[in-house]
């Protein structure tokens, strides 16, 4: 009894991280919706006159993660292809 629970157990998490990648392109289709609505914000107000070195330095900090994330999501992806 306890053997037949533990070995279907052991299937059931073998076929789980078959199916899963853990990490950061799981969330790769978020991360990048996200980016582009911060830079598309980003490029119309900067054309506008409440544009300012702090509205600035605040998108620099929500994108900069962001993309960071984002290139290591490329990476990711292309390492599988390879």
């Amino acid at each position: 009894m306890l053997l037949s629970s533990i070995s279907a157990n052991i299937i059931s998490s073998s076929a789980i991280s078959m199916i899963t990648t853990p990490g950061l392109p799981q969330y790769g289709a978020t991360i990048t919706v996200g980016l582009i609505a911060l830079l598309s914000i980003k490029e119309v107000l900067s054309a506008s006159d409440k544009w300012n070195e702090y509205l600035n330095n605040s998108f620099n900090i929500a994108v900069i993660p962001l993309l960071l994330s984002f290139a290591a999501i490329v990476v990711f992806k292309v390492g599988e292809i390879i």
